[in-house]
C-alpha cells in the first residue's frame, strides 16, 4: 500500500510550459491512491485545460475566489482547503509565483491557499535557464526553504527556450518519489503495529435503557490519525460515537460494550507493537439484561443489580511481552497524580496520560484536552491545553522518546 494512499493532495499550477506535466501529476496521485484538488493561477489556463485536469482529478478545478456564474456568489474558501490537505505541492513553480510566495502576496486563490496552509509544501520551479540562475530567484528559493518549504530542485535537460540547462522541471515520476521518501524519512512509526480503544461502552439494562457516559471518541480518534500519518498501521476499536474516520492504514472495529471490547483487544493484542487504551470503558454493568423495555413503574428500575467489567488494561498489563508498550489514560477528579501511579504499577504500564475534570477545556467531550504525560520510571512531563490533535502528537512525541 503505497504511503499516499488516502491523503489529500492539493496540487498548484503556475503558468509556465511545464503546466502540461500536471496531468501527469495527477494521474500519477490518482494511481498511488491519493485524493486530488488542483487549483490552477488564471494564466496556467493558457498552458493546460481545467476541463482536462477536472477529468483527471474527478474534482472541480478551483482558479478564481468566486465564480462570476454563480449568482449566490459562494466562494472558495482558501481556508478550508489548507485545512483539508496533507500535502499541497505547487508545480510548476514560476519565478512570479516563487516571489509572491516569498513575500506573502496573496493576489489569486493559489497563493491565499498556500498562505494558509499548515501541511507539508512542495516547490517544484520551473523556468529557463539564467531565470533559474538570476540572483532574485535563488534568494527566493532559499527563503522559502528557510520557513520550512520544501524544495525539488530543477533537472537539467533541453528547456522551451531552445537552450540546455539548469531550469527544467523534474519530471513527475520523479516528484512522487522525491515526496514518498521525504515523506518515509519522518514516518517514525513505520512498520509499526498500533491498537487504540477510543469513545465510551454502553452497557444495556434492558431493550432501551444503559450505563454508559460521556466520552466522544475524539481523544483516541486523533490519536489514530496521527499515528497513521506516522506511517504506522493502525486498528481503532471504538465505542459509540458520531465520529468517523476514513484512512487506508485505520482499521475501524466498532463495539458497543466493555465485553465486546475486550473480545476483540484481546484478539489484536499480541501482534501490537503499542497498545494506548484512551477508551472511557464503563466499570459495572447490569448483572442481568431484560430483553424487553422495563416498565418505568416496576420495581426493577428501582435497583439494579450491577457486577465488575474486566479490567482490559489491567488484563493486558499482566500478559504484554517485554517488547510491548502499554499505555493507559486517567481520568481523575481528585488525588490524580497519586492515582495516575498507583495504575501504572497496578497494571504494569509502561505510561500513562492523565487529564482532570478540574482543568477547564479537558476531559469529555471537548475539542481541547490538557494532559501530563508521565512514564513508568515516574518522569513527567505537562502540558498546556491543546487541541486534542495537537495533544495526541503530543503524546506520540513522548512514546518515540522514552521508547522508540
Amino acid at each position: 500500500m503505497s504511503i499516499l494512499s488516502g491523503k489529500n493532495i492539493l496540487l498548484g499550477v503556475t503558468g509556465g510550459i511545464a503546466a502540461y506535466k500536471s496531468t501527469y501529476l495527477v494521474r500519477l496521485f490518482k494511481k498511488q491512491g491519493a485524493n486530488v484538488q488542483v487549483l490552477m493561477t488564471p494564466s496556467s489556463k493558457d498552458f493546460v485545460t481545467p476541463l482536462t485536469l477536472s477529468t483527471l482529478s474527478n474534482n472541480p478545478v478551483l482558479s478564481d475566489f468566486f465564480d462570476p456564474k454563480d449568482e449566490n456568489k459562494l466562494w472558495n474558501n482558501h481556508v478550508e482547503l489548507a485545512l483539508w490537505a496533507d500535502i499541497f505541492l505547487i508545480a510548476p513553480a514560476t519565478s512570479n509565483t516563487l516571489s509572491k510566495m516569498a513575500t506573502a502576496r496573496a493576489d489569486n486563490l493559489l497563493l491565499a491557499t498556500y498562505l494558509s496552509s499548515k501541511c507539508p509544501v512542495y516547490f517544484a520551479p520551473a523556468m529557463d535557464l539564467d531565470m533559474h540562475k538570476n540572483l532574485a530567484n535563488q534568494e527566493n528559493i532559499q527563503k522559502l526553504v528557510s520557513h520550512g518549504k520544501i524544495h525539488i530542485p530543477v533537472s537539467s535537460g533541453f528547456l522551451a527556450s531552445g537552450l540546455e540547462g539548469d531550469g527544467r522541471m523534474k519530471e513527475p515520476d520523479e516528484i512522487i518519489n522525491f515526496i514518498i521518501k521525504n515523506i518515509k524519512k519522518d514516518l517514525t512509526l513505520l512498520n509499526k503495529k498500533i491498537l487504540i480503544t477510543a469513545g465510551p461502552t454502553y452497557e444495556p439494562i434492558d431493550a432501551v435503557r444503559f450505563i454508559g457516559n460521556f466520552s466522544s471518541g475524539k481523544m483516541g480518534f486523533s490519536l489514530a490519525k496521527t499515528a497513521a500519518n506516522l506511517g504506522a498501521e493502525v486498528i481503532l476499536i471504538t465505542g459509540p460515537s458520531s465520529l468517523n474516520i476514513i484512512d487506508d492504514n485505520i482499521s475501524v472495529i466498532n463495539i458497543v460494550t466493555a465485553d465486546e471490547m475486550f473480545f476483540e483487544v484481546k484478539k489484536h493484542f499480541k501482534s501490537t507493537d503499542i497498545s494506548i487504551l484512551s477508551a472511557a470503558v464503563s466499570d459495572f454493568k447490569p448483572k442481568s439484561r431484560s430483553k424487553i423495555k422495563i416498565k418505568k413503574l416496576s420495581k426493577d428500575l428501582l435497583s439494579i443489580d450491577l457486577v465488575e467489567n474486566i479490567d482490559i488494561l489491567k488484563h493486558l498489563g499482566e500478559n504484554k511481552s517485554n517488547k510491548q508498550i502499554l499505555v493507559g489514560f486517567a481520568l481523575e477528579t481528585d488525588n490524580e497524580f497519586q492515582n495516575a501511579l498507583s495504575k501504572i504499577e497496578n497494571k504494569n504500564l509502561d505510561a500513562i496520560v492523565l487529564n482532570s475534570l478540574n482543568d477547564k477545556g479537558a476531559g469529555f467531550g471537548h475539542d481541547t484536552n490538557k494532559i501530563t504525560f508521565i512514564n513508568k520510571n515516574g518522569k513527567i512531563n505537562k502540558f498546556k491545553l491543546k487541541s486534542k490533535i495537537d495533544v495526541s502528537k503530543d503524546i506520540f512525541n513522548e512514546l518515540i522518546k522514552n521508547f522508540l
